[in-house]
C-alpha cells in the first residue's frame, strides 16, 4: 500500500473538518472562522482544487482568504478583534486558574501570536 493512496482522503477530511469548525466559528465568537477556512483551502487545494476555489470565490469569506493567500494581509479590524479576544482569554485564565504557570504560558503564546498578527500588513496595494 502506498502512502499517497491515503493523501487525498486525508486532505479531504481535513478540509471538511476545517469548514465545519469555521461554520461553528460563525456562531461562537471564541472560535475564529477565517483561519479554519484558510486551512480548508490549503487542504482542498491538495485534494480537490474545485472545492478550494469555491471557498476562495465565496462572496463573504473569499476576499479575506484571497488577501491572506495572495498578499499576507490581515485586516485591521481582524487584528483588533483577535487582540481583544486574546486579552479576554488571558484575563479569564489568570482569574480562574489556580496554577499560575498555566495562564502565564498561555499569555506568552498569545503575545507571540499577537506580535505575528500585528506585523502582517493590514491592506495590500
Amino acid at each position: 500500500m502506498s502512502a499517497n493512496r491515503f493523501a487525498k482522503p486525508f486532505y479531504l477530511a481535513l478540509g471538511w473538518i476545517s469548514v465545519l469548525l469555521g461554520l461553528v466559528g460563525i456562531a461562537l465568537p471564541i472560535l475564529p472562522t477565517t483561519p479554519f477556512l484558510i486551512v480548508a483551502v490549503w487542504a482542498f487545494s491538495r485534494a480537490s482544487p474545485e472545492l478550494a476555489e469555491k471557498i476562495r470565490n465565496h462572496p463573504t469569506a473569499g476576499p479575506y482568504i484571497r488577501d491572506w493567500q495572495d498578499h499576507g494581509v490581515i485586516p485591521l479590524r481582524a487584528k483588533m478583534l483577535a487582540t481583544a479576544m486574546m486579552l479576554g482569554a488571558a484575563a479569564a485564565l489568570f482569574f480562574w486558574s489556580s496554577i499560575l504557570w498555566v495562564p502565564a504560558v498561555a499569555a506568552g503564546i498569545m503575545v507571540l501570536v499577537g506580535v505575528y498578527i500585528w506585523t502582517r500588513p493590514s491592506r495590500h496595494d
